[in-house]
């Protein structure tokens, strides 16, 4: 019985042997290749690792030689564009003219309108001025609209106009960055290239639109009269007219004020014009029978849109003085007022008069800009000046772009910038 258990336990042993022998071996095998593949796979998702030890053995002045390198210069932001409404009224043709003289910038788009107030030979002469300009009939970026729709500023229609050249601008380009609306009263503080290099560096879903939800006296002076405007259905402009009974301040949504003058995102107007949550629609047909709707209707539907909340900057952009109280009419400025505009660092000011002599002096010492013709800009070329376009892309900013970046610097960096959004 002995031998015959030593023999099975033989038997056996052998078979056990070589099993764990060529289990070792494939073992070891596949460690192998796992580790290969894993060196593999952290080198092709990390080369960077591989590449730098590789130099490190290679070179043994690596260090020095890198910090003789100088790095690669950061690659420029792209360019932003602005999109304008320029608007006016009977009598403004010149105004206009000026104001579009000294606001243009082959990269940017204009649409500038005469509403029906204006004489048809006023409105005809500014079509034709456009189409027979040697600089807007090459670059192709100034449209006259020729739809002109009835503007009464105390009501909807100047909104229902405001939104009807933003349909225009997104019918005809894709890529614009953010909307800005002006009046023939307006004039700018800072050249294009100012504006277009201080904007480079922001993020493009900001909206620049003055707003408060403290409505003070306009609760029941504005918020709850009801009011229609003859603008909606005549051809010739009249005064808007109150109803009776006054209605309730709305609670579906909250109401907000602020100026009528603002720089939209390009998201944020998409979104006023298709409307797909309804919001914008709905507010429309509430602010159609409001007092100076322009002042709240783009407020009160950025600030009930929870997704533009963020975007929201408590600023205009304008360099306006007020009467006070009650901040209704703005003064109309004049050469005393240089250094409050210049010390606001707004992009805009407004209200002038035609020709006055603080539009002189602004083309002198701030844009730089001659003898009726554009604001010059790294563009400019030919003689005279700015005659012909050279590189609309290369920019040559000045003391405005400064000024400009200062007051949206504090605006933005200020602690309490969150608080002030749509507060």
């Amino acid at each position: 019985m002995g031998y015959l258990n030593m023999n099975m336990e033989k038997k056996w042993v052998f078979p056990l042997v070589i099993s764990s022998l060529v289990f070792v071996f494939l073992l070891a095998t596949s460690f192998n290749m796992g580790l290969v593949s894993s060196l593999n796979t952290i080198n092709s998702i990390f080369p960077i690792f591989r590449s730098r030890a590789v130099a490190n053995e290679s070179d043994p002045n690596f260090a020095e030689a890198k910090m003789n390198q100088v790095p690669p210069p950061p690659s420029p932001p792209p360019l932003p564009k602005f999109a304008y409404l320029i608007s006016g009224s009977r009598g403004d043709l010149e105004k206009l003219w000026r104001t579009l003289h000294a606001m243009y910038h082959p990269w940017n788009y204009y649409v500038v309108h005469l509403d029906l107030e204006s004489p048809l030979e006023e409105r005809l002469e500014l079509a034709s001025r456009v189409d027979n300009h040697s600089v807007f009939a090459k670059v192709g970026n100034v449209y006259v609209n020729n739809k002109s729709n009835m503007v009464t500023y105390r009501g909807p229609t100047m909104v229902a106009n405001t939104l009807h050249s933003c349909a225009i601008l997104l019918k005809r380009h894709k890529d614009w960055d953010w909307f800005i609306n002006l009046s023939a009263s307006d004039y700018p503080l800072v050249t294009q290239d100012d504006l277009l290099y201080t904007f480079s560096d922001l993020k493009r879903d900001f909206n620049f639109i003055e707003h408060t939800s403290d409505l003070g006296w306009k609760a029941t002076q504005r918020g709850m009269p009801l009011i229609i405007d003859p603008g909606l259905y005549q051809t010739t402009k009249s005064d808007i007219f109150w109803v009776r009974p006054n209605r309730n301040l709305p609670t579906a949504f909250k109401l907000f004020t602020g100026s009528a003058w603002m720089i939209l995102s390009r998201a944020f107007v998409e979104y006023c014009i298709w409307g797909w949550d309804n919001l914008p629609r709905t507010l429309l047909m509430y602010y159609s029978n409001f007092l100076s709707s322009p002042e709240g209707y783009f407020q009160t539907v950025i600030c009930n849109a929870q997704e533009f909340v963020p975007t929201v900057v408590n600023h205009d952009m304008h360099y306006i003085s007020w009467d006070n109280p009650p901040k209704q009419h703005p003064h109309i400025l004049s050469l005393n007022d240089t250094d409050k505009m210049i010390e606001s660092g707004a992009a805009f000011a407004r209200k002038f008069r035609q020709d006055t002599p603080i539009l002189d002096q602004i083309d002198k010492d701030l844009l730089g800009r001659k003898n009726g013709s554009f604001t010059p800009g790294g563009w400019c070329s030919g003689k005279p000046r700015c005659t012909k376009v050279k590189n609309p892309t290369q920019l040559r900013p000045g003391p405005g772009a400064e000024r400009l970046r200062n007051l949206i610097g504090k605006l933005v960096s200020s602690p309490d910038f969150s608080q002030s959004q749509c507060s």
